[in-house]
C-alpha cells in the first residue's frame, strides 16, 4: 500500500450513505452546497470520490436524524452556521448534544446548560415531572404523618414506571 493511500483512507460514499440511511443525492448535495463536506479528501472533479471520516458521519447521521425529526434542512443548515460560530468548531455536531422538539433545536453543552441555537444561546429549562411527584409525596407524608394514606399518581405514572 502507497503512503498517499494509506493517508486518504476514509469512508467512500456508497459507505457513508448506507450507514447514514441517506440517498446518494443527499449527500452529494449536502457537501457541493457545504452543509458537511468530507473531511479527508474532497471530489475533485468527475470520478474522483469524497473520503469522509468518522465524525463526519457523526455530523451527517445527526442532520439525518434532525430530519427524521420534522426539521426543515434549512433550519439544520442556519442551527450548524450559528453552532460552528459559537463553538469554534468545524465539526459542531460532534461537540454537543442537540435536542429538538421539530421546530427548534437546543444545545446541551452540560447537563446544566440547555440553550435555544435560534436564539443565539438563551437559555432554557426542562423539568422532569417524575421527581417532583417523589419529592411532593415526601414532603407530603412528612407534613401530615397522621393521614398515612398513599398518595394517588398522576394519570399516566404507572404507564411510565413499567
Amino acid at each position: 500500500m502507497s503512503e498517499q493511500t494509506e493517508q486518504l483512507a476514509g469512508y467512500r460514499a456508497p459507505q457513508v450513505c448506507n450507514v447514514v440511511g441517506i440517498t446518494y443525492r443527499q449527500l452529494d448535495y449536502w457537501a457541493r452546497t457545504g452543509l458537511i463536506t468530507p473531511s479527508v479528501q474532497a471530489a475533485q472533479g468527475s470520478g474522483s470520490q469524497r473520503l469522509y471520516d468518522f465524525s463526519d458521519i457523526i455530523q451527517l447521521k445527526v442532520v439525518k436524524r434532525l430530519l427524521d425529526a420534522g426539521m426543515s434542512l434549512k433550519k439544520i443548515r442556519t442551527a450548524m452556521e450559528i453552532l460552528r460560530e459559537q463553538l469554534q468548531s468545524k465539526t459542531p455536531l460532534t461537540d454537543v448534544t442537540l435536542l429538538s422538539d421539530g421546530a427548534t433545536i437546543f444545545a446541551a453543552h452540560s447537563p446544566d446548560e440547555v440553550v435555544d441555537v435560534f436564539q443565539r444561546g438563551q437559555g432554557v429549562f426542562g423539568i422532569a415531572v417524575g421527581p417532583v411527584q417523589q419529592e411532593l409525596e415526601g414532603e407530603l407524608l412528612r407534613l401530615f404523618p397522621e393521614e398515612a394514606s398513599p398518595v394517588k399518581a398522576l394519570p399516566g405514572a404507572e404507564a411510565k414506571a413499567n
